[in-house]
């Protein structure tokens, strides 16, 4: 006669194994907090021919980050703390630079004769080996510096905070210092 091996009583098992993957689900967390918000363009209907927009060169803001997170700002280095500033003198063109985008004047209800740089675009290029986090650093900078100069124009115009604004005034600054950043496909730029 052959001996009968005892077995384990594994039924219990699977509830455990339950127990412990909604313990851990229920205690991890993920960390979510970077990545940028935007607002996409609405899609391009499927019978509209879609055209390659002809930019001014002076109008062109390039800012290329390489594999090593280092900055290329209009063809020179530059150091990510001195981006901000560089951006908020390429948006405004205050002394009407002829380097720098075409200075528009323009009446525009509810804020009178303003002058503004209507069509500048600012470029974002990266290598497919830039870090996230410079990447990001980057478009904070860019952003930081739309967001000072729509303060410093509401400070100006309406002796007031961007932020205090009511919606139609905001728009309104908006439409002087609209956001206007293309970013390319990642691309090998190498690391130097």
């Amino acid at each position: 006669m052959a001996k009968k091996v005892p077995q384990i009583n594994a039924s219990s098992m699977a509830d455990i194994s339950f127990l412990l993957l909604i313990f851990f689900l229920v205690t991890t967390s993920m960390d979510v907090n970077s990545g940028l918000s935007r607002r996409l363009p609405a899609p391009v209907p499927p019978d509209q021919k879609v055209d390659d927009m002809k930019i001014n060169k002076r109008n062109l803001f390039i800012v290329k980050i390489n594999s090593a997170n280092q900055l290329l700002v209009q063809g020179q280095e530059m150091d990510i703390r001195q981006l901000k500033e560089k951006a908020k003198e390429f948006i405004a063109n205050e002394n009407d630079d002829p380097y720098l985008p075409v200075v528009f004047t323009e009446v525009i209800p509810g804020l009178g004769e303003v002058r503004y740089t209507k069509d500048h675009v600012i470029s974002v290029q990266n290598d497919v080996d830039t870090q996230y986090q410079a990447y990001l650093n980057v478009q904070n900078e860019l952003v930081a510096a739309y967001n000072e100069l729509r303060e410093e124009f509401s400070q100006r115009k309406f002796h007031k905070s961007y932020a205090d604004l009511d919606e139609d005034r905001q728009k309104l600054v908006q439409k002087v210092y609209s956001q206007r950043i293309s970013e390319a496909e990642p691309k090998n730029y190498g690391g130097n």
